[in-house]
């Protein structure tokens, strides 16, 4: 009996397969890029048809050094009717003396300090928040982390990216003045990572909500049950992206990130951080975690050094990473040769980090323990 041998063409190879999986993965990494650009490309500005009162509502907790210019940029907005609510869980807190300063300095804008420790939700930022929530009197709420440095047309930037069809609009931090390489790490997570991340999406109809910024209309939330209505996540950004969709409605971003002075830091500092953000995309959107063992240059490269000889890793690299360095100089992030450098030593993390989020669910955020109730650590 003769067996008939199958051409080897007919079977799929393993060159093939991981040609295959490089170009998906490269083009994957390119059109993100290229989405992200297109965002900062120059702009007519654009013109808004009202200028509905606005609340800014943003929680304090200890004084970084970057702190006084982010909440003093609180003051600064060119925009004719907002009024600020502060909140800080204790009398005591070195931000408060801060924030008293400045509104002494300010005496023209409507400002508030509120003092009071809430603890409803299990999340110390939006406990801190609830007792706000009620004193908000703008038809918009923007809710924003005191690390954010608000540029003088910050109000007017989200209300023009707001459309009849969303709820909810967001933005993620460009991390902007590093001081040290895990500064420039750091940066790199939020940007060239994270960043490109978010907007590509968004340009795609995709939006997530990041707690950087979230701004609404008050009525909305109240609707579907206040500020508290967030405590049902990890993270507030989680729980209000499934809120919105929940109620047929989209998330949508501001053009460009918003930025976030970083100064010096430690690895440990970055890596802690990495981990905590990164327990609650897997507990949020558990699917969309699976995939991000994918991202970065390594698996690409893998799969791109099965099916070539290794000599064709280095271009390989040094494309990818001037790919990022362009971009980054376009949208103006960092991207000089330390952060090149830190742009490298992040993907090199990212497995890593995806391997160790596994290791339990909860995380520890300002000496609070945030976890679910089914979390067995």
């Amino acid at each position: 009996m003769q067996t008939r041998l199958r051409r080897p063409e007919q079977v799929p190879t393993m060159t093939t397969a991981a040609l295959f999986i490089m170009v998906l993965l490269t083009g994957l990494y390119l059109a993100t890029a290229m989405l992200t650009a297109w965002r900062y490309r120059p702009r007519k500005a654009g013109r808004l048809a009202g200028q509905p009162s606005v609340t800014v509502l943003r929680p304090v907790c200890g004084l970084d050094p970057s702190d006084i210019e982010t909440l003093e940029s609180s003051f600064l907005l060119d925009y004719p009717d907002y009024d600020i609510i502060f909140c800080a869980a204790r009398a005591d807190d070195p931000a408060c003396a801060a924030l008293r300063a400045m509104m002494a300095l300010h005496p023209a804008r409507p400002a508030r300090l509120l003092i009071g420790d809430d603890r409803e939700t299990g999340n110390p930022k939006l406990d801190n928040l609830l007792k706000g929530w009620p004193e908000v009197e703008g038809r918009f709420v923007a809710m924003v982390d005191a690390n954010l440095l608000l540029p003088p047309d910050f109000l007017e930037t989200l209300l023009l990216a707001w459309t009849p069809d969303c709820a909810l609009v967001s933005s993620p931090a460009a991390g902007a003045r590093p001081e040290n390489l895990w500064g420039s790490l750091e940066c790199a997570f939020l940007n060239g990572h994270q960043a490109r991340w978010q907007l590509s999406a968004d340009s795609l109809g995709l939006g997530f909500a990041q707690g950087k910024t979230l701004f609404v209309e008050k009525s909305f939330l109240d609707k579907a049950g206040g500020l508290g209505a967030l405590g049902s996540d990890l993270a507030e950004d989680v729980a209000f992206t499934k809120l919105v969709r929940a109620e047929g409605k989209k998330v949508r971003l501001a053009p460009h990130a918003f930025v976030q002075p970083i100064g010096r830091r430690s690895f440990r500092t970055v890596w802690d951080r990495q981990i905590r953000w990164s327990r609650v995309r897997r507990a949020g959107f558990v699917g969309l975690f699976l995939l991000e063992l994918t991202m970065g240059f390594l698996p690409p490269l893998i799969a791109l050094l099965i099916a070539v000889p290794a000599i064709w890793g280095i271009p390989f690299v040094i494309g990818w990473f001037a790919v990022e360095a362009a971009l980054a100089r376009l949208a103006g992030w960092p991207a000089g040769p330390r952060d090149i450098t830190a742009m490298v030593l992040r993907d090199l993390l990212l497995p890593l980090i995806w391997v160790a989020t596994w290791a339990r669910r909860g995380f520890e955020w300002r000496g609070n323990a945030m976890g679910l109730a089914d979390d067995p650590a």
